[in-house]
């Protein structure tokens, strides 16, 4: 099989894995805000195959949870998309520059701060409209609801990923 074939074949099981993480793996974690393991998938995605094929997964499994488990529409879509691409796409990027364990988890340690102030920034923005309030009463839980939300998912994702990495990577090297 020539590289690209392989490429495409992996990013679509990436896609399939990260969808069934986010189907399955779904529980609330603060308020209506639920967390879901699939940019652990993302990550790892982004490790083997680069930032590219990280925000090619990242679409089509949101894209897919859109269709099929989602409860937010086009604009969960939307935030998905942003929210595993802050994350997973830095971790991608910053691996790629240094690559190996230590380059991964700065990688994973930058996306989740980097995900964490990317979306205060889009909870501001697009909260108001999601939820039906007043960007006053989106402002007043983004310290105490919507950041706490997220460094837990970061952190989620950053150990969850870490511990994933080693193994994943004896997959990848061997088989990618």
């Amino acid at each position: 099989m020539n590289r690209s074939t392989k490429t495409i074949t992996a990013t679509a099981m990436f896609c399939a894995l990260a969808y069934a993480a986010a189907a399955v793996g779904r529980f609330p974690l603060v308020l209506f805000l639920k967390y879901d393991p699939k940019d652990i998938v993302i990550a790892i995605s982004g490790f083997a195959l680069g930032p590219a094929a990280c925000f090619a997964v990242a679409l089509a499994a949101s894209l897919l949870e859109l269709l099929t488990v989602s409860e937010n529409g086009v604009l969960g879509l939307m935030m998905n998309v942003i929210s595993s691409c802050s994350f997973a796409c830095t971790a991608a990027l910053i691996h790629k520059k240094r690559p190996g364990f230590s380059g991964a988890l700065r990688g994973l340690l930058c996306g989740w701060a980097c995900m964490a102030l990317v979306m205060l920034f889009w909870n501001y923005l697009i909260a108001p409209v999601y939820m039906g309030c007043s960007r006053q009463a989106v402002v007043e839980l983004l310290l105490p609801v919507f950041l706490p939300f997220n460094l837990i998912k970061g952190g989620l994702n950053t150990a969850g990923t870490a511990l994933l990495y080693r193994p994943a990577a004896t997959l990848w090297r061997g088989k990618l």
